[in-house]
């Protein structure tokens, strides 16, 4: 990136900036949400809600695995946006160095485990009954791709921090249109089944992380590294570690909900109360799609902007973000509420299934205005460097009150409880992200990133 275009973040209009970064993360995040759409349509007409639910209950594994890389990613691309900021290149590129053996190393080790105790995490995440041997099919192959996930996950948070937002978006777009056309051609053409979906994802991650390696080593990027940028060194990992673990705890507690969530749901609703989910988390990554992307447009300009030590634009971005993220918000929320009837029958032709999913969708997206709020503070602190803060509120939803409410309601509500979970949560979040921001927010603009220290120059 040259010098011109990494300054943009601390002086171009924040508005226009904002929508500059956050449009092609939004559009990347829907392509991938399609993808994640047109996957199950597939999988719900040709082999049938028993697919839907071996799907539900290995996403949240393979996304656990994949979310290591956008972890490092997530962690590296704070550190590096904020040396950016600092003019600090030398430190940029040995942080980059640095996230480039971290997913390799973790990626193997967590793939190893995910092959040597496959039977056991199926069971662990709902694997049950008559969805026991699908999901473990599935399983099995998309393994082999998800390593090539991590990787792309953890240079696309990188590509977006050198200030390259088209070009990250096209990470998670290639894998998209690879998925949405291998699908018909081995589920339906060559009647593959759920072994042809499984292969259709895990060739997908592999495209798109052939994409980002492409453009560190011959594209644009200025990050390109040196054998010395490869050494390990562990003041920069442990940040990137401790930042990353926001991302890798979220992800981790969603994972963790998932074993509750699933298990919860096969109890009180069988291999029907799985299926009825598995459309209404594939609804929410569709519906949800222009706040996270408002949220992965913030973290980098307030990265740059913490290193440059410009609090008033950090000020001005968050209302920007939040005001505009909640507006969009309240657009969703009216869209699920009137058309919950025909986003469900997208996905399956099964009247019973329909019937039972309309009413749990329609409650799950009861509190979507709010969720920007939570979104929008956790990232606030990550931008600044400030792990706890950001981790604490990363998990307030899932870990602090979905997965109590959900052992908690169904014992009087039965599976509507379950349901009833997810706004009381998304309510909750907001208001003790709403409250942490207040006590905290003086401190962190003017005392960001306390520990972090730059690197000599070579």
């Amino acid at each position: 990136m040259n010098q011109h275009k990494r300054d943009e973040f601390g002086e171009k209009p924040l508005g226009s900036l904002l929508l500059q970064q956050a449009v092609p993360a939004s559009v990347g995040i829907l392509v991938m949400s399609i993808y994640g759409v047109v996957d199950t349509i597939f999988v719900g007409l040709w082999v049938g809600s028993l697919g839907i639910g071996a799907i539900t209950v290995i996403l949240p594994v393979t996304f656990l695995i994949g979310s290591v890389g956008m972890a490092i990613g997530v962690g590296g691309a704070s550190i590096i946006s904020r040396a950016f900021g600092r003019k600090d290149d030398v430190t940029a590129r040995r942080t980059f160095g640095n996230q480039v053996l971290l997913t390799g190393f973790l990626g193997i080790i967590f793939i190893s485990g995910g092959y040597f105790f496959l039977d056991e995490i199926v069971a662990l995440f709902g694997g049950r009954g008559e969805i026991e041997p699908l999901a473990a099919e599935y399983f099995l192959i998309v393994l082999l791709g998800v390593p090539f996930l991590a990787i792309a996950m953890m240079c696309n948070n990188v590509i977006r921090a050198e200030g390259y937002p088209r070009t990250a978006m096209l990470t998670l777009i290639i894998p998209a249109v690879v998925n949405i056309i291998l699908d018909p051609i081995l589920i339906v053409y060559f009647e593959m089944g759920i072994a042809g979906a499984a292969w259709a994802t895990a060739i997908s991650y592999m495209a798109s992380s052939a994409y980002a390696v492409f453009f560190f080593v011959f594209g644009d990027s200025k990050l390109k590294l040196k054998v010395s940028d490869l050494k390990p060194d562990f003041l920069l990992i442990r940040e990137i570690l401790s930042l990353g673990s926001v991302t890798f705890a979220r992800q981790g507690t969603i994972s963790f909900l998932s074993i509750v969530l699933n298990n919860s749901l096969f109890i009180y609703g069988g291999e029907t109360g799985l299926s009825i989910y598995g459309i209404i988390n594939r609804v929410m990554f569709l519906a949800n799609f222009p706040v996270l992307g408002i949220t992965q447009g913030f973290l980098p300009i307030a990265g740059y902007n913490f290193g440059a030590k410009k609090p008033e634009r950090i000020r001005k971005l968050i209302r920007i973000a939040v005001g505009s993220a909640t507006g969009i918000a309240l657009v969703i929320f009216s869209i699920i509420m009137l058309g919950a009837p025909w986003f469900v029958q997208w996905f399956t032709n099964e009247q019973e299934l329909i019937d039972a999913t309309v009413p749990a969708l329609r409650i799950v997206f009861l509190a979507t205005p709010l969720i920007a709020v939570n979104l929008i503070g956790s990232a606030f602190f990550q931008s600044a460097g400030r792990a706890f803060p950001a981790l604490v509120l990363a998990v307030s939803k899932q870990g602090l009150l979905l997965i109590p409410l959900i052992l908690v309601l169904p014992l009087s509500l039965g599976i509507n409880g379950i349901w009833i979970a997810f706004p009381l949560a998304d309510t909750g979040a907001a208001i003790i992200t709403g409250i942490y921001y207040k006590m905290k927010f003086k401190e962190t603009i003017q005392n960001p990133e306390p520990d972090a220290k730059p690197l000599p120059q070579d």
